[in-house]
């Protein structure tokens, strides 16, 4: 059983499903040469995709090109369906820092044959995550900046006001298809500058305000 962090409760929280959303920062949809969607696309990640602080990534021997995605992710406190737009905020228990690990050459085969890629996104240890810090500590959620180096070096940076499909129209167009429950998890999407990580690499995610979650990859 995976469990996430809300900084200043006792009680861990079971992670629950884990949705993430694709293509919601314009410039991430071009550096991969991707169309923009109208709606928002849904993919998942298993709880047993999740690791901590100071764990390893592990590469499955089926890939030679794992990337990383650093990403706000949102915790979702109570029960909710067909959530108004104007009332998700409400719906959110804490924030914290993820990182989407895709196995870039593997996601692309699958594509070109139209199978779907549940391969090179829920692998085990394909979500590093921060502990989520009060929903009510975070002013505003699309006011932050997000920061992934490798090795020190700097290989992301962009603003959640960037984010093409906002916070409230995500959970409300999530919990139109699926009943949120306490415990799931949301991927917002990454900025542009996303690329890969091999053995031996550290990898550093961050969101000034929220938190920061560091791995090394085995």
């Amino acid at each position: 059983m995976k469990t996430a962090q809300l900084i200043g409760s006792a009680e861990p929280v079971r992670i629950g499903k884990i949705l993430c959303i694709g293509r919601n920062y314009a410039d991430h949809i071009k550096e991969l040469g991707n169309e923009t969607p109208e709606r928002p696309v849904i993919f998942t990640k298993p709880a047993t995709s999740v690791i901590g602080a100071g764990e390893e990534i592990v590469i499955p021997s089926y890939s030679s090109d794992c990337h990383h995605e650093a990403e706000l992710a949102l915790l979702i406190g109570r029960e909710g369906r067909d959530i108004p737009a104007a009332d998700a905020l409400s719906y959110l228990a804490g924030y914290a820092v993820a990182i989407d690990l895709t196995l870039r050459d593997v996601q692309a085969e699958l594509k070109q044959k139209g199978l779907p890629w549940d391969i090179a996104k829920g692998f085990d240890t394909a979500c590093p995550l921060s502990p989520f810090v009060p929903a009510a500590q975070v002013a505003d959620p699309h006011q932050l900046r997000i920061t992934l180096t490798v090795n020190g070096e700097k290989r992301q940076d962009g603003g959640t006001d960037l984010m093409i499909h906002r916070i409230p129209e995500l959970l409300s167009y999530l919990s139109s298809i699926f009943t949120l429950e306490p415990g799931d998890l949301v991927l917002t999407g990454t900025p542009a500058g996303v690329g890969p990580i091999k053995s031996g690499d550290r990898v550093v995610a961050e969101i000034a305000g929220v938190g920061s979650i560091a791995v090394s990859v085995r």
